[in-house]
């Protein structure tokens, strides 16, 4: 788990869920591990869900510190009495174990994610069978100790079938005092059979505040929380990427050339897919193309409730979704342009075509439905 190859976990920017030392805003989340914990009812698989960035990595690096530093009920009192119920994941950031984890040198800890591929020097798409199968070797090695054992799948999303069943197996016949977290973006993707044998953890997305208070944790500061609260949707992990890669102005871009429609400013348009074609800027490539479907995506949801934006994201966002989506029935034309410009412009991405192209492309496709709505 050295810090030397790249982490699939990690949010560009941000500390890797190991380093953050507080879950924030999933009060309920850890309360209900907690009750488990404490009952003596803890269950040995566990599927940590919610949306991409509410801190599903967080609390299963929380909760696995949390095992591996604090005696279970069943364990008896100790020599000093019977310990209070514990009420809080919080661990003593000085503890051995906490040291050990940040190291990636802790014997009883487990991470199951995508390897390197040792020709490309990239990081896999999935997690491989090979991956699963270090499993064995981990067990053989750690249970000589007779102490807690944990593993944190991250994300279970990315298992191959292999893989799966390879998880699968280990749900069925858990080793003794041992703890499987699996993070997963998308539950439904996964084998029935795995679902049914955990017990589930949901995540909320996080409140305007929670975020503001991740964000600082994370040392990312902005001077429009409001506005990255109203586009990340909750998601610390998008906050992050937002804020990193200037998003705000990118969506104010989106904004401002809506407000011209359906008179083009060309200039905007022209910028705007200059943008797109900047050698090496596929990352903000792809947030610009995830602005305009979010910019649209309001845009239509404003129509269809009669409700304006709130917060409002950009100057004049409200005003200008007003004049383009007016009514429902403007709504739903707006939705399924933004679909059918969307497919059509990621579909153009995926098969490499020039990008600045394709933006330009895509803006005069939005003067068209804007002409015609």
């Amino acid at each position: 788990m050295s810090d030397a190859q790249p982490e699939p976990d990690r949010v560009e920017g941000a500390p890797h869920p190991r380093d953050t030392a507080r879950l924030i805003g999933q009060q309920a989340a850890e309360a209900e591990f907690l009750e488990a914990f404490n009952t003596g009812r803890l269950h040995h698989g566990w599927m940590i869900t919610g949306p991409r960035g509410s801190g599903k990595a967080t609390l299963a690096w929380s909760i696995a510190r949390f095992l591996l530093t604090t005696p279970a009920p069943e364990d008896g009192p100790s020599l000093f009495g019977e310990a209070p119920k514990p009420d809080s994941l919080h661990v003593n950031p000085d503890h051995p174990v906490v040291h050990r984890m940040a190291a990636g040198a802790e014997p009883g800890l487990f991470v199951l994610r995508r390897g390197l591929n040792e020709k490309t020097g990239k990081l896999k798409t999935q997690i491989t069978v090979d991956e699963a199968r270090r499993l064995k070797g981990f067990f053989t090695l750690s249970a000589t100790d007779g102490g807690r054992r944990v593993v944190i799948v991250d994300a279970t999303d990315e298992m191959n079938p292999s893989a799966a069943n390879a998880l699968l197996k280990l749900l069925e016949e858990p080793p003794a005092r041992t703890t499987l977290l699996l993070v997963t973006h998308q539950p439904s993707g996964l084998l029935p059979t795995i679902r049914s044998r955990c017990r589930v953890l949901r995540l909320a997305p996080l409140s305007p505040q929670d975020l503001g208070e991740a964000l600082e944790q994370a040392g990312v500061v902005t001077d429009a929380p409001d506005e990255l609260a109203a586009l990340a949707g909750g998601s610390v992990g998008a906050a992050v990427r937002l804020a990193n890669l200037d998003g705000l102005a990118l969506y104010g871009e989106w904004i401002r050339l809506l407000g011209t429609l359906p008179n083009l400013d060309r200039g905007r348009a022209m910028a705007l897919s200059e943008a797109a074609a900047t050698r090496g800027a596929e990352e903000r490539r792809d947030l610009l193309v995830s602005l305009l479907d979010l910019a649209l995506a309001r845009m239509a949801r404003a129509g269809a409730t009669g409700q304006p934006p709130f917060p409002q994201a950009a100057p004049h966002e409200a005003e200008i979704f007003a004049r383009l989506a007016p009514d429902p029935h403007r709504a739903r034309h707006w939705a399924a342009q933004a679909q059918e410009i969307g497919q059509r412009l990621r579909h153009g991405l995926a098969v490499n075509l020039d990008p600045a192209a394709l933006i330009l492309d895509t803006i005069f496709k939005l003067q068209k439905a804007a002409g015609s709505a």
